[in-house]
């Protein structure tokens, strides 16, 4: 019984570190970093990080909802007027409501099985790029995105740390766990970078 606790799938989802991206030298937009960590089949990285902006998880929300009609999907925290990206009491109620909502989305089997999904939390395409990539209008599949986009971006410390530490024991020992964050392909994570994409925060 012990055992098959210890098997049970987990996803673990933060929302975290707003930072405020200019757009151009009148406007400005607040994006928040998404990190994933899971032991999840559904998923091709078992470890990730990108960063999304408001209206990205807006339109995450409405894609999901149209591929999936029957769900009562959880709402977004609410698009205010007086939403003030000066003031960090309001940043950090839309990053509470950001990660309530994908905790949400995660919990759910029918949506986990939707491409857009592990696009939007494991790659930083745009949105229009997700879209052409799940139509089948693009070179690369959504696996070879994500796979491409933790290839090309920095692992976290902890997991360089590791990889050196693997690499030592390697020699003595063949077999290194996948479950670990050592040299394993699933633990490479990617550094969070701003999406040029571009509207209100």
């Amino acid at each position: 019984m012990t055992r098959k606790h210890e098997k049970q799938e987990f996803v673990t989802v933060l929302v975290r570190d707003p930072r405020t991206q200019k757009e151009d030298s009148w406007h400005s937009y607040i994006d928040y970093e998404i990190f994933i960590h899971t032991n999840s089949m559904c998923f091709t990285r078992k470890t990730s990080c990108v960063r999304r902006r408001f209206r990205e998880f807006v339109w995450l929300r409405q894609r999901l909802q149209s591929n999936a009609v029957l769900i009562q999907l959880p709402e977004l925290p609410s698009k205010t007027p007086f939403f003030n990206m000066n003031n960090p009491h309001h940043v950090d109620h839309r990053r509470q409501g950001l990660q309530e909502f994908l905790e949400k989305i995660l919990q759910n089997a029918l949506l986990l099985s939707d491409s857009r999904l592990h696009l939007f939390l494991q790659t930083q395409l745009s949105p229009e790029d997700m879209e052409a990539c799940v139509c089948g209008q693009t070179k690369y599949s959504v696996a070879d995105a994500i796979h491409k986009f933790a290839s090309l971006n920095r692992r976290f410390p902890i997991e360089d740390e590791e990889e050196k530490k693997g690499k030592n024991d390697a020699d003595s020992d063949l077999e290194s766990s996948s479950s670990g964050l050592g040299p394993s392909d699933d633990s490479i994570s990617c550094g969070c970078k701003a999406n040029p994409a571009s509207e209100e925060s």
